[in-house]
């Protein structure tokens, strides 16, 4: 509903649903480009890159949860999976900035994101397993735009997540349902 507090100045109060919707909707995009890149355009994630998927691939259900039981009449349950959605995102947040930081060289990344998790896992064909395997380094920005790596933007973008969900979860009116 609008609200015009501020002369000339209209702006919409979210509801619990909404910002659910929002929260879940932006999720489950940031991961499906991540996925695209990498099997669409072939950008090889590190291991760090795929520990910061996993944010957006509880979260985005866990926000739809929050919009079904939003939408449904149950507001205390709807509210409780926005905090929990609100948390998982700023835990992603701080995961994506220290991988942003690996790669800008401020502090080391993990020993495994030197390559040591491609190790061959079997004899047989172990030639062509170590020509296939493709080792890639946390330390290094696949590519950047606007002067930020993916890590930064997937900072940034949970971040922004966090606060939309503690928002959420904050605001009255999930019986009101809407989006």
């Amino acid at each position: 509903m609008p609200n015009s507090d501020m002369p000339g100045v209209m702006t919409t109060r979210l509801t619990p649903a909404a910002t659910a919707l929002v929260v879940a909707i932006v999720s489950a995009a940031t991961v499906g480009g991540a996925l695209v890149m990498q099997h669409g355009f072939g950008y090889v994630p590190c291991m760090l890159c795929l520990w910061g998927r996993w944010p957006h691939y509880l979260g985005a259900p866990l926000a739809l949860a929050a919009w079904l039981l939003a939408t449904r009449g149950a507001p205390a349950p709807a509210r409780i999976a926005l905090a929990l959605a609100a948390l998982l995102f700023l835990a992603g947040a701080g995961l994506s900035a220290y991988h942003a930081g690996v790669e800008w060289g401020f502090w080391p990344g993990p020993a495994s994101c030197a390559g040591a998790n491609a190790a061959p896992t079997a004899a047989g064909g172990l030639l062509d397993q170590m020509r296939a395997t493709r080792i890639v380094p946390c330390d290094a920005a696949a590519f950047r735009i606007l002067g930020i790596s993916l890590a930064g933007w997937n900072a940034l973008i949970c971040l922004a997540l966090s606060a939309i969900a503690a928002l959420g979860a904050r605001r009255p009116g999930a019986a009101q349902g809407g989006a």
